[in-house]
């Protein structure tokens, strides 16, 4: 199976600090792969340069067959990678159905229409209400950002990523600051995500990392240390030492 998203040799430096030292990764489609490592590893860093949002020092991005290290944020968006952040960046006065009817419209070239009151174009509501519904949150959908829920909040996030409609998703820490309660609505989006899509998802919790990802990827010092099965991840000598610690000694010890 031919990749979707590939990362070739990607290097960033600042000055004479190297942050991400000869990255190299790849994809397909249905992929489920959790990054890791400890604070400071450069997973940030790899994001924003994956996504465009930095400039590499060396190195290429590539999704599909196409090299896109020299294309915007924007224009990787068009070409199917799509992003979430660790907080929220929603608008608190808007709805969930202006937000992903928005994202409706980027993705279908129709952002002219926004002027104008696209929520009673019955093609875009009919997408907008099934994501909705598909994520939990039908009946918030006229309700201001401000007034729901933090974590129904990340799965508006979620929404319009998948409004979007990408080949590669990013999520950068899904349930930050999501109550214990509430991480099981993020896990169950999670699961349902479209068995096509290739995810990599940044997360420190491990628990969910293993429950959710069929590989995983260890960065420490902006080097991959660990590319692999969850089940080898805890007894890599190398990612104990550089990150798992007392959570791999316990499950060696269990």
């Amino acid at each position: 199976m031919s990749a979707v998203f590939e990362v070739i040799n990607l290097k960033k430096a600042f000055g004479g600090l190297v942050v991400t030292n000869d990255v190299s990764l790849s994809m397909v489609a249905g992929d489920r792969v959790a990054l890791i490592g400890p604070n400071g590893a450069g997973k940030t860093t790899f994001v924003n340069l994956v996504t465009g949002a930095l400039k590499p020092s060396s190195g290429e991005v590539r999704l599909g067959n196409e090299p896109v290290t020299r294309i915007g944020p924007t224009g990787r968006v068009r070409r199917g990678l799509v992003r979430s952040f660790q907080v929220t960046r929603l608008f608190q006065d808007m709805t969930p159905a202006e937000h992903v009817g928005l994202a409706v419209l980027q993705r279908t070239g129709k952002s002219a229409q926004l002027h104008g009151n696209f929520l009673t174009r019955t093609a875009v509501m009919e997408e907008v209400d099934d994501l909705l519904e598909r994520l939990g949150l039908y009946s918030l959908a006229h309700r201001k950002v401000r007034e729901i829920a933090y974590g129904q909040q990340r799965l508006l996030e979620l929404a319009i990523a998948l409004a979007l409609k990408p080949s590669v998703l990013l999520l950068d820490e899904p349930a930050a600051g999501v109550p214990q309660s509430d991480t099981g609505r993020i896990e169950e989006a999670l699961a349902n995500l479209p068995a096509d899509l290739a995810v990599l998802m940044i997360e420190h919790d491990m628990d969910l990392v293993f429950r959710f990802a069929k590989r995983v990827i260890v960065l420490a010092a902006g080097t991959i240390i660990f590319d692999g099965l969850p089940a080898d991840v805890t007894k890599d000598a190398r990612v104990r030492e550089a990150y798992l610690g007392s959570y791999a000694n316990a499950g060696l010890n269990a």
